[in-house]
């Protein structure tokens, strides 16, 4: 089986994916990790050298991949991956496979964010945190339809990373 984590950046699909391969005894791929990877850059400097439509095109690509792949993995996406071309639609076709939506509320992401984003291309610029949590506002509520698409969403909200394995477990039986 395949799990998909999707969520906004900073919901933190990356540490409840390790965490949840290691208690399942499955292989874990981070989404942005396979790209860097493939292309030997930072998500960053393929954004600046080459634009957001080429990488795009190049996580639709990998994603298609990864649908593929005739293995048992949890994979963390990138949060803009499930929103873009017909990308949602690709992981809810896919055979033995299941997505999780880890949502959590825009104050706790916001509060997340403002520690990490010298490290993260689409936030970089926001230096004021009332500018960041508008971003990450209007973010959400155009990426919520794509979000709300997956096969569980997981309230995230002040819960550890155990009891949020937990409730990915019971959903998974």
């Amino acid at each position: 089986m395949i799990i998909f984590l999707i969520g906004y950046m900073g919901s933190g699909k990356s540490h409840i994916g390790k965490r949840l391969a290691e208690k399942i005894n499955q292989k874990f791929m981070d989404f942005d990790a396979e790209i860097e990877k493939m292309e030997n850059a930072s998500i960053s400097e393929i954004f600046q050298k080459k634009g957001e439509i080429y990488f795009r095109k190049l996580e639709r690509k990998i994603l298609k991949e990864l649908t593929d792949i005739d293995e048992d993995a949890v994979i963390s996406l990138g949060g803009g991956t499930p929103c873009y071309g017909d990308n949602m639609e690709l992981i809810k076709a896919s055979k033995d496979a299941t997505s999780f939506y880890l949502k959590l509320n825009i104050e706790t992401l916001t509060e997340r964010l403002e520690t990490e984003k010298d490290h993260r291309p689409m936030i970089s610029h926001l230096k004021e945190k009332d500018k960041l949590e508008e971003f990450i506002r209007k973010h959400l509520f155009e990426r919520g339809f794509y979000y709300n698409q997956s096969d569980h969403v997981i309230d995230c909200n002040d819960e550890s990373a155990a009891t949020i394995i937990s409730k990915i477990q019971e959903k998974l039986g």
